[in-house]
């Protein structure tokens, strides 16, 4: 592992009050908008075992100067914004399709 790796660490509030830790993946920005690749950080390893190490994947908006991650909520979208970045993660850390490993 890079000695010199340091992980974009961003901090959420949802609409309760709760703050969570995600990692920053990646982000890209479309016609469509911007939007950014998340994992969960934890700090309890039992919360690590139970994560099912799926990416979340939000848009990036702007109101009053403030910035907002909010879901995707049309289904077409989030599937291309989804692949998108599944192409680019694939790439940049060498991770294999699972159609390709069950063969």
């Amino acid at each position: 592992m890079d000695e010199n790796y340091n992980p974009d660490i961003v901090s959420v509030v949802d609409e309760d009050g709760v703050e969570h830790t995600f990692e920053e993946l990646d982000r890209i920005e479309t016609d469509e908008g911007r939007y950014v690749a998340l994992l969960p950080v934890y700090d309890e390893a039992e919360d690590i075992l139970e994560d099912d190490g799926e990416l979340i994947i939000l848009r990036v908006s702007e109101e009053d100067g403030e910035t907002y991650l909010e879901p995707i909520e049309d289904e077409d979208e989030f599937n291309e914004i989804g692949k998108i970045f599944e192409e680019r993660l694939c790439d940049l850390f060498d991770i294999e399709d699972e159609e390709e490993e069950d063969s």
